[in-house]
């Protein structure tokens, strides 16, 4: 983690709900109705504490039933196209029948993975003599040109 988050513990827990979800159904397939009590009650902290959760956790989350989406498992998946060059995955949750659709598009950033969507805070000079230091280089920043598209397969 980058730097210090204001719930540390809470989005653990977060992460441990969506964990065990996805545990259960890798030992059990049968088991989806205690991988959706654990993806409610992951959803249920994330309101109650309003935490924004990432964007790769909420795709794999039916919205309709809190079921976990994984393909071939609860959710089929199917790959189409809209009016012009528009591509979409299709995610179909097999329990309540709730279509979602993800843009497929390589050349797409997120807002967030975006180098302008960094915030950038000043330091302050800790050498009060007035002798002025070269600027520090700058981290690496994700290059968008390099979009993941793995969020959008769904492997």
């Amino acid at each position: 983690m980058a730097g210090n988050i204001k719930d540390r513990e809470a989005y653990l827990r977060l992460n441990y709900l969506y964990q065990a979800a996805h545990c259960v159904l890798s030992q059990n397939p049968q088991n989806v109705e205690l991988a959706r009590f654990y993806c409610f009650t992951q959803r249920t902290v994330a309101k109650r504490l309003v935490l924004r959760q990432d964007h790769s956790i909420k795709r794999t989350i039916c919205k309709k039933c809190y079921a976990l989406l994984i393909p071939g498992v609860t959710a089929t998946t199917r790959q189409r196209r809209k009016k012009g060059k528009r591509h979409l995955t299709v995610m179909r949750c097999l329990s309540c029948k709730c279509t979602k659709s993800l843009p497929n598009n390589p050349d797409y950033c997120l807002w967030q993975d975006r180098p302008e969507s960094q915030i950038q805070q000043k330091q302050p000079d800790a050498d009060s003599s007035g002798k002025s230091q070269p600027p520090k280089p700058k981290p690496n920043q994700p290059d968008c040109s390099k979009a993941n598209t793995s969020s959008a397969t769904m492997t």
